[in-house]
């Protein structure tokens, strides 16, 4: 909660209870000076001494914060020229109206004087030069709170700023990766729709599954598992119609790694991936094997195929490996990483690892 948000009705009683308390702890002291000296405590006339000059600065803050405020970003010679005048202005009124309220409750007491003005006149100089000091001290205090609340509203700024850019830049790159999906689909569709129309229409009811599974969920940066799991069994779908008898699938999944926070979309780059460079050219059936579990305080996500492998060179990654990488570096930092490596035997495997949290709708 910041200041703002305070009720002002609590703002006020703290503020109250901050100068009735440096009014109490001062009359006290003066009281066990006396003491200390051999004089009467006095106690009645200390808090009202001490009371009536703090309340009356209480009563004040606001005007000195205004001032302040008048002066905020300026120059030196701007500041002195309105403070210093300002200083001695607001002195001189705190000054009398707290000297007449002492006079007026508590008389004269002990003092050598019989009238206001001479009680006046006797206190000007040490009354006059405290209460400038004192003006000077509210300024400095309430300054500083200012810049320290403008140092806090603007780092919060410039975090929901970073924020919203990252948020952004996520939204780019899904947007990115859905068209690249979409286009190497739609030219599947393309090669069925004369071969195999039947096929080719399935696909399209497919195709038409997953998108809505997707616009569902498109200004989510994260899903569970459970949801994201759904979303590749709507596009393994559609790549079953595709591939038919040459692909089979195999999905081992953890019950404890179903409500943990995952991107978007994470899996269905990785599959494609696997499918495009690993089982697409290879001669007969494929497997391919997807993998998640619990790794301590790490989530590992593994899409296994028994293609092709990889080349000597290894992997030019394109928009979907890229893509995925991106999204895993803004959201997670090297907290996350993504390999691609070899299979004993044949084939590749493509890893996620990434902190294990319970996504929270």
């Amino acid at each position: 909660m910041t200041d703002h948000d305070t009720p002002r009705w609590k703002r006020s009683a703290l503020a109250f209870g901050f100068w009735t308390l440096l009014a109490l702890s001062y009359a006290f002291s003066g009281g066990l000076s006396s003491i200390s000296e051999g004089d009467p405590p006095g106690w009645l006339r200390a808090l009202s001494w001490n009371l009536g000059n703090f309340w009356l600065w209480m009563a004040l803050v606001p005007l000195v914060g205004w001032l302040g405020r008048q002066t905020a970003g300026r120059s030196w010679g701007r500041f002195f020229a309105l403070q210093v005048p300002a200083s001695l202005g607001v002195a001189m009124l705190q000054m009398l109206a707290h000297l007449m309220a002492f006079w007026y409750l508590s008389g004269p007491g002990r003092m050598p004087v019989h009238t206001l003005g001479q009680y006046l006149r006797m206190e000007l100089a040490y009354s006059f030069h405290l209460a400038v000091l004192t003006y000077w001290v509210i300024l400095a205090v309430l300054r500083g709170m200012e810049s320290r609340r403008h140092l806090r509203d603007e780092r919060l700024r410039r975090t929901q700023l970073e924020t919203q850019l990252a948020q952004a830049q996520l939204q780019a790159l899904r947007m990115q990766l859905q068209p690249h999906f979409l286009f190497n689909t739609l030219n599947a569709i393309s090669a069925l729709a004369l071969a195999d129309p039947l096929q080719a229409r399935l696909m399209i009811a497919r195709l038409s599954d997953f998108l809505r599974l997707t616009l569902e969920e498109r200004h989510a940066p994260q899903v569970p598992l459970a949801r994201e799991l759904e979303f590749l069994a709507c596009y393994l779908g559609i790549q079953q119609v595709r591939f038919q008898d040459r692909l089979s699938t195999q999905l081992l999944v953890d019950d404890d790694t179903l409500a943990a926070a995952v991107p978007n979309l994470i899996l269905q780059p990785l599959v494609e991936n696997a499918l495009r460079h690993g089982l697409q050219d290879k001669p007969g059936a494929g497997t391919l094997r997807i993998s998640t579990r619990r790794d301590g305080d790490q989530l590992q996500l593994r899409v296994d195929d028994d293609g092709l492998g990889l080349p000597p060179a290894g992997t030019a990654e394109g928009i979907g490996l890229g893509n995925t990488r991106s999204r895993l570096r803004m959201l997670f930092g090297d907290a996350a990483q993504l390999e691609l490596s070899p299979i004993p035997g044949g084939g590749t495997r493509a890893e996620v690892r990434l902190p294990f949290a319970e996504h929270v709708a």
